[in-house]
């Protein structure tokens, strides 16, 4: 299982330097949690990459037996605790107990029966209501009436510190990668590339890592500098690594406009 054995996200088409809605009708929406992508089979808890994630006994023995798709989170603005703490070779008990597993979907090998999102969604529901478990939870999903809902919605959980928001087709059934299934939006977008090489600084960075060359979606290439702090310039994400980064909206060939550099995805 790697990344095109799981279902990932679009952004939320953009127009010029702002956002365009387009029509929110035929989809559920919820809030993007910052946390860290868990793919339990049935048997073990894996990141998305497909390797085995290190959680405590009682956290694995208390999953259902249904393959599940989400998210490890702890609350809003705690992404470096949060993965401090999934990602120990030795799971720290007292700390995965903050931890809640997020589901929001259905992998493929039970999305299988031909259901539609909406039907994944109810399903989960109940299969977090019959767990007991107070940190497996459903996501919520539901319908916005409209573009003008959907503006007031994000602005609602941006205002309270989240991330933003995902948009579900309802009607979709499961695909692995990226599709029209699924979008995430955000005030400002954001998107994974993999560093390719590191750009020599000139003036003030003379000696150090002025950018890194990064591979976007698609096969873009371009120089990521902003946003990269005195320390990374001096000893930058590795040839290999995944990094994330903002940016405003794209350019008509798909180049990111002021991007930044926001941090490195630790392997999984």
């Amino acid at each position: 299982m790697g990344q095109d054995r799981v279902q990932l996200a679009l952004p939320w088409p953009a127009s010029g330097a702002g956002l365009d809605f387009g029509s929110t009708q035929g989809f559920l929406v919820s809030e993007k949690f910052d946390g860290v992508r868990a793919v339990w089979d049935g048997q073990t808890l894996r990141f998305r990459s497909g390797r085995a994630l290190a959680a405590p006994d009682w956290f694995v023995r208390a999953l259902p037996r249904t393959p599940l798709d989400g998210e490890l989170w702890l609350a809003r603005g705690q992404f470096d605790r949060l993965s401090g703490t999934v990602r120990r070779q030795v799971p720290d008990d007292a700390a995965w107990r903050e931890v809640q597993y997020l589901l929001f979907d259905l992998p493929e090998f039970e999305a299988g029966l031909g259901q539609t999102f909406a039907q994944r969604a109810s399903r989960l529901q109940a299969l977090a209501a019959e767990s007991a478990c107070p940190w497996l939870k459903a996501v919520e999903q539901s319908p916005v009436p409209d573009v003008l809902a959907l503006a007031e919605r994000l602005r609602r959980v941006v205002g309270q510190g989240g991330e933003g928001l995902v948009l579900h087709r309802a009607d979709a059934l499961w695909q692995s990668g990226r599709s029209g299934a699924v979008f995430k939006l955000k005030p400002e977008p954001d998107e994974e590339g993999r560093v390719l090489a590191h750009l020599p600084g000139e003036g003030r960075f003379k000696g150090q890592t002025g950018a890194l060359l990064v591979e976007g979606p698609g096969g873009v290439r371009f120089a990521l500098g902003t946003g990269l702090t005195a320390a990374q310039r001096r000893k930058p994400p590795a040839l290999g690594a995944w990094v994330t980064y903002r940016y405003q909206s794209l350019t008509p060939s798909g180049l990111p406009r002021f991007a930044r550099f926001l941090r490195v995805r630790e392997a999984e």
